[in-house]
C-alpha cells in the first residue's frame, strides 16, 4: 500500500510519521483519549479527516480553547436534536460556541419554559449515551437546498459563502464548500442532521459534562427587522469537576453583581423615569466616583496632560467630517432639528440644522488642536477630558453600569510627530497600566484589534503601518498580545488592555488607538523644525473606558468591599450609648479635617446591630466608644474583617486610617 509522510506537531518537538494512504487523523492519537480533533495545515479538522502527504498535524485536546469550542458546538447540535425530537415543528436557527458555553436559536410556537429545558436536558443525556457519530459530508448548494427544504433559516444561509458578519453564522457556512453533519446511530442509520462547517467530536459520548442554563428571545442573525426566535443557552466542560467549578464561579459572580451590590450599598440606581441605560449616582456612589476622578486628575497632571472641555451636542457637519455619520450612525441618537423658520403658509423661510448628541469626544479635540497654528515644539500635545457621551445601545444589550447609553469617558487625545510616536505609545501604555494597578487591577494581557475589511477610512498603507507600530509596542510591553481580527474602529487599529478580576473574569479596560486618518480629515498640521508643514498623528486613549463601566467592574472585583481610599464611607463611629455621641462627633470632625469620610451612627439600635450594619455596608473601619474610652481619650478600633483592637488612643486611630488611605492598601 502506498505510503505518505506527515509531521505530528507536539509540545515537545515535531515528529515525522510514515503512514499508509487513507490513514485518518485519529490513528495518530489512538493512545491519547484527550485528543478530540486535529489542526491540519492550520485548519481545525475532525479526527476522521483523511491525511495527505506532507500534512502538519497538531492534536487538539478536549481541555484546550479550541477543544472546548468543539465540545460546546457539538453539545449545541445534541441540544438542537433533542429540541426537534421533543418539538417536531421547531425550525433551526444557528448554534455557535460562545465564551464558557453555547446557544442555539429556534423558531417555536411558544417560548420555552423551565420545564421544557429539563425535558430537553434529559433527552440530551439519552442521545449522548447512545454514542451517535458526527459524520461530515460535502454537499452542493442544490443538494443542501433539497435536504433542508423544511428549514427556512438554514436555506437563507446556504447561499452565503466567505466571512459572515451576522452573529454565529460562521459556524454554519463561510468556507469554500457546504457541509452537513449527520448524527448516525450505532447501526449507521440517520438520527439527525444539520448544516455545519464543523469540526465536531467523534461521537456524542465524548461530551463529559453539560448543563442548560436559560432561554431568552433573540432576533434572527441579530437584526431587529428579522423574526424573533427562542434561544437556549448552555454550558459544556471537559469534566464534571470543571463544570461544577464553572457553576460555582457563576454563583460567586451573581453575589458580586454590581447591580445587586450597588443597590445594597446605596451607590446608584436606574430610574424608569430617566430611561434605559441612564444611571444616577447617590451620595455614596458620588463619593466613590469623585475619589476615582480626583485621583485620575492628579495623575494626569503629573503625566503632562492638559485639561479641556467640550459641549454635549454639535452640528451634524462635525460628525460628517469625522466620518461618524458614515460609519457609526447606528450607534448615535437621532438628530435634533432646530432653528428652522416657516412663514404663515408653512413654507420654509430659514432652513434648520441637525444637531447630534456626541458619541465621541475626538472630533472636538481635533477642533481644539486646529484652533490656532501649532509648532513641533508643542508636540506631543496631550488633551484630556472627562467627557459625557451618548450612544444608542439596543435595549437588549443594556446591562447595569457595564453597558449604558449615557457615560463619561476619561478621554485623552495625543497629537504627536511620527518621530515621537512609538516612544509616546510606550509611555501611554505604561501610564495606563500603572494607573489601573493603583485601582487594584494587576492581571493583564493585551489585545490587538485590526482593520474591519468593510468599515474603515484611509489607505491600506497607513493601516498597515499603524498596525505594525502597535504590534511592536505591544510585543515590547512583555505582556501577552492576542489578535482581534477586524475589531478596530473605522479610523485606526487599537491595543486594548484586558484585565482579569478577583474571580478570573476578563474585562476590556483601557484602549489605545492609533489614528493617521482623523488628522487628515480635519486638515490638522504643525510647523516642523525645517519650516515645512507636517501632519500630526493622533492617539486616542480611554483609560477607564467609561467611569460608569469602571465603577461597575471595580464593584464586582471588590464585591463592594472597596479599599479604604475608595470606600464611600471609610469610617463608621459607633457610640455604645447616646451619651457617647458628642465624643465621637468630635472625633469625626478631626477625621474629616484629615480628609476622611466618616459617619456617626446615632440610631437607636444596639451596639451589635450597629456593628452588623456597618459590616453589611462593607465599611473598612469602625471606631467604637464607651465610658472607659471617653475617659481615656481612646476607641475600640474594629476592622471590616471583625478583628478589633481595644483602647487605641485617638491620635493613633486617626494615623492608622490616614496611613491606610494614603497607601491605597486593602484591609
Amino acid at each position: 500500500m502506498p505510503e505518505l509522510t506527515v509531521t505530528v506537531v507536539s509540545a515537545i518537538e515535531p515528529a515525522e510519521r510514515t503512514v499508509t494512504t487513507g490513514t485518518k487523523a485519529w490513528e495518530l492519537f489512538v493512545d491519547d483519549s484527550h485528543v478530540i480533533a486535529a489542526r491540519i495545515g492550520g485548519q481545525l479538522r475532525d479526527l476522521s479527516w483523511e491525511l495527505a502527504d506532507g500534512d502538519e498535524v497538531e492534536p487538539v485536546a478536549l481541555d484546550s480553547r479550541d477543544g472546548r469550542d468543539i465540545l460546546r458546538h457539538s453539545t449545541a447540535h445534541v441540544m438542537a436534536q433533542a429540541v426537534q425530537e421533543l418539538h417536531p415543528g421547531a425550525k433551526l436557527g444557528i448554534g455557535p460556541p460562545i465564551a464558557n458555553g453555547f446557544y442555539y436559536d429556534f423558531d417555536v410556537t411558544e417560548p420555552f419554559k423551565p420545564a421544557d429545558l429539563d425535558a430537553i436536558e434529559s433527552k440530551m443525556r439519552k442521545i449522548i449515551k447512545e454514542g451517535q457519530k458526527f459524520d461530515r459530508r460535502v454537499v452542493s448548494e442544490e443538494g443542501a437546498r433539497a435536504e433542508l427544504a423544511a428549514e427556512p433559516y438554514k436555506l437563507e444561509l446556504v447561499g452565503l459563502k466567505g466571512p459572515q458578519d451576522a452573529e454565529g453564522a460562521e459556524v454554519e457556512v463561510g468556507g469554500a464548500e457546504l457541509t452537513i453533519y449527520d448524527n448516525l446511530k450505532r447501526d449507521g442509520s440517520l438520527a439527525w442532521k444539520d448544516l455545519c462547517r464543523g469540526p465536531h467530536l467523534p461521537t456524542t459520548k465524548r461530551i463529559p459534562a453539560f448543563k442548560l442554563m436559560r432561554s431568552a428571545a433573540a432576533y434572527w442573525r441579530g437584526d431587529e427587522s428579522n423574526p424573533q426566535l427562542q434561544r437556549i443557552y448552555g454550558t459544556a466542560w471537559e469534566s464534571k469537576d470543571a463544570l461544577d467549578a464553572h457553576l460555582e464561579s457563576l454563583e460567586e459572580a451573581a453575589r458580586r453583581d454590581h447591580r445587586r451590590v450597588g443597590a445594597d450599598l446605596d451607590l446608584f440606581s436606574f430610574p424608569d423615569e430617566i430611561g434605559s441605560g441612564l444611571a444616577v449616582f447617590h451620595p455614596k456612589g458620588g463619593a466613590l466616583r469623585k475619589e476615582m476622578e480626583d485621583y485620575s486628575r492628579r495623575r494626569h497632571v503629573e503625566g503632562g496632560y492638559d485639561f479641556v472641555y467640550s459641549p454635549h451636542i454639535t452640528k451634524a457637519s462635525l460628525f460628517e467630517t469625522s466620518g461618524h455619520l458614515d460609519w457609526y450612525a447606528e450607534g448615535m441618537y437621532p438628530p435634533m432639528h432646530v432653528d428652522e423658520e416657516r412663514d404663515e403658509h408653512g413654507e420654509v423661510k430659514k432652513p434648520g440644522q441637525d444637531y447630534y448628541l456626541k458619541p465621541m469626544n475626538c472630533p472636538f479635540h481635533c477642533l481644539i488642536y486646529r484652533s490656532r497654528g501649532r509648532s513641533y515644539r508643542e508636540l506631543p500635545l496631550r488633551l484630556f477630558e472627562f467627557g459625557s457621551v451618548y450612544r444608542y445601545e439596543k435595549s437588549g444589550v443594556v446591562h447595569g453600569l457595564t453597558r449604558v447609553r449615557g457615560m463619561t469617558q476619561d478621554d485623552a487625545h495625543i497629537f504627536t510627530t511620527r518621530e515621537q510616536l512609538e516612544v509616546e505609545l510606550e509611555r501611554v501604555l505604561v501610564f495606563v497600566l500603572d494607573l489601573l494597578k493603583d485601582y487594584g487591577l494587576d492581571d493583564f494581557y493585551l489585545e490587538l484589534s485590526t482593520k474591519d475589511p468593510v468599515k474603515y477610512v484611509g489607505s491600506e498603507e497607513l493601516w498597515d503601518e499603524a498596525t505594525k507600530i502597535l504590534d511592536r509596542v505591544g510585543q515590547q510591553s512583555g505582556l501577552e498580545l492576542v489578535p482581534d481580527p477586524g475589531g478596530a474602529a473605522f479610523y485606526g487599529p487599537k491595543i486594548s488592555v484586558q484585565a482579569r478580576d478577583a474571580i478570573g473574569r476578563t474585562w476590556q479596560m483601557s484602549t489605545i488607538q492609533l489614528d493617521f486618518n482623523e488628522p487628515e480629515l480635519f486638515g490638522l498640521g504643525y510647523t516642523a523644525a525645517d519650516g515645512s508643514r507636517q501632519r500630526p498623528v493622533m492617539i486616542h486613549r480611554a483609560l477607564f473606558g467609561s467611569i460608569e463601566r469602571f465603577i461597575g467592574v471595580l464593584t464586582e472585583h471588590y464585591a463592594g468591599a472597596f479599599p479604604p481610599w475608595l470606600a464611600p464611607v471609610q469610617v463608621t463611629a459607633i457610640p455604645i450609648a447616646e451619651r457617647h455621641d458628642d465624643y465621637l462627633s468630635e472625633l469625626a470632625t478631626q477625621l474629616r479635617a484629615s480628609g476622611i469620610r466618616v459617619d456617626v451612627d446615632r440610631s437607636d439600635e444596639r451596639m451589635q446591630k450597629k456593628i452588623r450594619n456597618a459590616q453589611l455596608q462593607k465599611v473598612p473601619f469602625m471606631l467604637i466608644a464607651g465610658d472607659r474610652d471617653v475617659e481615656e481619650r481612646a476607641v475600640s478600633f474594629r476592622y471590616r474583617s471583625g478583628d478589633q483592637d481595644n483602647g487605641v488612643p485617638i491620635a493613633d486611630a486617626i494615623a492608622r486610617i490616614v496611613d491606610a488611605v494614603d497607601r491605597h492598601i486593602q484591609v
